[in-house]
Parts: C-alpha cells; sequence; structure tokens
C-alpha cells in the first residue's frame, strides 16, 4: 500500500468505532451491487496480482484488464513454489493421497491443492512482484468470492492507523483428518522458541483449554479465502521459521495440511490480540457460506449491503466465531448478545421449526410479500431452522465435530 498522505493525516481526519479502531474517512458511494470491483477498488484504485503456476494467456490479461481502472500485473509462480522439494518421498505421499481418499477426505488426490497451500503458506509474500511494488499490506482474493457489501473505506489504511497485521471474516472447523500431527508439530516448534509467544497471545482461539503444553488443537481457523494482512509478519523471523520446521516434516504433502491453519495457529501465537481484526463490517461469501453484518440502519435500510443476516455462518454454533469472542475478548458483551437475542427470538416464536420436522426449503405461506414484517421474521426464523437441522445431522456423523461445539455464551 502506498500514498502520498501520511499516517498522521489520515489519524487526524479519522473518528473512533465503538471499540476504540480508527475508522478512516469513507467515501460516499454513489452506486451499489455492479460487481466486486465495484465495491472496494473503484474507489481506491489499489493494483491487482494475479499469479499462476502457468503463463497467463493475452487473452486472459485482455479481459481482466477490461475490468478494472486499476493497475493489474502478473506473475509466474516459481517452480520451486510449486512442486515436490527433494527431502519429500512421493511414493509416500502418492500412498497418503490414496488413503485419505478411501476415507472420503475433500480433495484427497489432489496434487495441485497440496501445492497451493504450501504456496500460500509459504511463498506468497516472497513473490518478486510483492517486493517490486512494495506492498505494506495485501487482500487475498479468491476466485469465485462475492462481497455483499459496499466499502466506503480503505481497510489497509485502517489496518495500519490501528497496528493491525491480520483481518478476517469467517471462522472455521478444519477437518481434522486433514491435520492429524499438526498441532504436535507446532507445540515442538514453540518449545524450541519460547520467545516467540507473543505476551498478549491468541492461543486461546485454537486450544480446548489454557496450558498450551498439554492442549490439543480444537481445530479452529480463520478463513483464509478472505484475508487482509500485513505482509511483513510473513516475513517475520517468527513466522517463517514456523513455515521452515512444518515444510521439513512433509505434512503438506504426507498429510494434506491447509494455508488456514498455519496462518491462524501463526497469528495466534506470535500476534497480540490487538493485532488480529474481525472485518464484521463487509459481508462476504465463498462456496455457499458468509458473512452478512448485523445492523439493519447502517448496512440494510440504506442500501449498503445485499444479504440476509440469517444467511451468515455466525449464527452457527459449529464455527468458531464464539472461541473468537473468547480469546479476543472482541464483541463481549455486545454483539454476542446481540446475536443471541437474534437466536432466542427466532427460537421462541410459536412456528419454530423443531428437529424433524418441515422440510428443509419448505416455502413459507407468506413468502409472496417481501415488505412483510411476518415474512421477514419468519423468512430468517426458516432459513436458521434449515441450518440447525444440517448442524444436527453433521453433528450425528462426526462425534469428534460434536465435541468440538462450543457453548460459548457459559463461558463469561
Amino acid at each position: 500500500m502506498e500514498g502520498a498522505v501520511s499516517v498522521n493525516d489520515i489519524v487526524r481526519f479519522s473518528t473512533k468505532n465503538s471499540q476504540g479502531n480508527y475508522m478512516p474517512p469513507e467515501f460516499v458511494s454513489s452506486s451499489t451491487n455492479i460487481q466486486d470491483e465495484f465495491r472496494f477498488n473503484r474507489k481506491f484504485n489499489y493494483p491487482w496480482i494475479f499469479l499462476n503456476d502457468e503463463p497467463f494467456t493475452d487473452e486472459f490479461k485482455t479481459e481482466v484488464r477490461k475490468r478494472t481502472r486499476a493497475a493489474t500485473y502478473f506473475g509466474l509462480v516459481p517452480s520451486e513454489h510449486w512442486s515436490y522439494p527433494d527431502f519429500i518421498d512421493q511414493e509416500k505421499a502418492r500412498q497418503s493421497r490414496i488413503d485419505m481418499d478411501q476415507h472420503g477426505v475433500p480433495y484427497a488426490m489432489s496434487e495441485s491443492y497440496r501445492h497451493m497451500c504450501r504456496f500460500q503458506s509459504g511463498f506468497f509474500f516472497e513473490h518478486p512482484l510483492t517486493y517490486e511494488l512494495g506492498l505494506e499490506y495485501y487482500w487475498r482474493v479468491e476466485p469465485y468470492v462475492q462481497l455483499n457489501c459496499d466499502i466506503d473505506y480503505d481497510p489497509f489504511m485502517f489496518m495500519k492507523i490501528n497496528n493491525k497485521a491480520y483481518g478476517f471474516t469467517i471462522t472455521l472447523i478444519e477437518y481434522e483428518e486433514t491435520i492429524p500431527t499438526l498441532w504436535d508439530h507446532t507445540k515442538q516448534f514453540m518449545k524450541l522458541h519460547p520467545d516467540y509467544f507473543a505476551s498478549d497471545n491468541l492461543v486461546e482461539f485454537v486450544i480446548d483449554n489454557g496450558d498450551f503444553e498439554s492442549s490439543s488443537y480444537n481445530l479452529c481457523h480463520f478463513w483464509s479465502n478472505f484475508e487482509i494482512g500485513d505482509i511483513n509478519f510473513f516475513r517475520s523471523r517468527q513466522y517463517k521459521d514456523y513455515f521452515e520446521y512444518l515444510d521439513k516434516t512433509g505434512g503438506f504433502f504426507y498429510e494434506r495440511w491447509g494455508d488456514a491453519p498455519v496462518h491462524s495457529i501463526a497469528a495466534s501465537l506470535f500476534l497480540n490480540k490487538s493485532q488480529v481484526y474481525h472485518f464484521k463490517d463487509i459481508g462476504y461469501v465463498h462456496d455457499g457460506m458468509g458473512h452478512c453484518p448485523l445492523g439493519e440502519k447502517q448496512f440494510h435500510e440504506n442500501g449498503r449491503c445485499n444479504c440476509n443476516v440469517a444467511d451468515s455462518v455466525t449464527l452457527l454454533e459449529d464455527f468458531c466465531m464464539g472461541d473468537w469472542w473468547w480469546a479476543s475478548r472482541e464483541g463481549r458483551p455486545s454483539e454476542r448478545e446481540e446475536y443471541q437475542a437474534l437466536i432466542d427470538e427466532l427460537e421462541n416464536e410459536d412456528n419454530w421449526v423443531e428437529e424433524g420436522e418441515g422440510e428443509e426449503g419448505q416455502e413459507d405461506e407468506t413468502a409472496g410479500d417481501e415488505n412483510s414484517e411476518v415474512f421477514d421474521r419468519r423468512h430468517i426464523k426458516k432459513r436458521h431452522s434449515s441450518r440447525l437441522l444440517r448442524q444436527k445431522r453433521r453433528a450425528r456423523m462426526s462425534q469428534q465435530r460434536n465435541l468440538k461445539k462450543r457453548k460459548w455464551l457459559s463461558r463469561s
């Protein structure tokens, strides 16, 4: 991120939000809901960087440039960052893929997925373009991502003036079958480097109890297909040593370690609570899961957001927002209680759908009246009920996942 305006100038014209963070001056949006580029970057014109393990075609570059006024850069991932390192036993890796496939693990047979996770874990921040452009911060954007809210302030400047190093929107539980030894290796690494713990770290976000040495990983992580970060955090000695240690174990290939748990564990151990931020005001959807901001007047009545709060995975108990609120103390009690109040109100309505009753996707009789308050309430309730049913089915299929659920309201 580059600019001629100093941080002190920005702070001078900023206001503080309820959490005490400085909010950069807003740009007032004149149109909404055109395409993702228009949700944010048409106001700021930050450069786009596209990276691939194969050269982009001229046709692709031309089509991309038609869709943005910002500068675009196209880079090739170095072959050594998208291939097997010399220390990997490829036959062992192949057999591991077969075993995982037999257990129904997603992307079990995919070699390219593993190369991608290793690249995103250890090399993206070293790509020559990141140095050539002098990047301070990055925003990771995956294919098929949808932004559902206008972003009228500069998230990069927000990160800078508030000393944030990592930002996210969604938390998830990782597939345990993909990372069976990741936490053991992490604990071994931290025994070698106890000085790498941040003084006010977020370790409670990733463990089941307060004792790190005897802890197990609770599988919580920040979903890394949306992340805004300080690139120098990933270039830090702590992070690079951690990645290199993990890489030598072969876990990216003998198992199927994702970059999300690697980033999340690192941020939780090496950063202070105040340096990790939940972008709760950014509506975001990827692969059917998303976050939709609370606040009718602030986000929905004025057309800033085009999403339904009931679709937000923040409402689901088997995700990890409760762990985040608990570990960071952010949003407690106001946001936590606001979400819980919504859930309680929906569950207390007369025609709340209990387990085994009704059909998923069943239409409410008032569904035609989109201006009806009754429709709005029942629509939210129906969507949330459907998700609870799916949640319960997943829990019955996996005892481990059921044990990882959080009753976070009782942890105050």
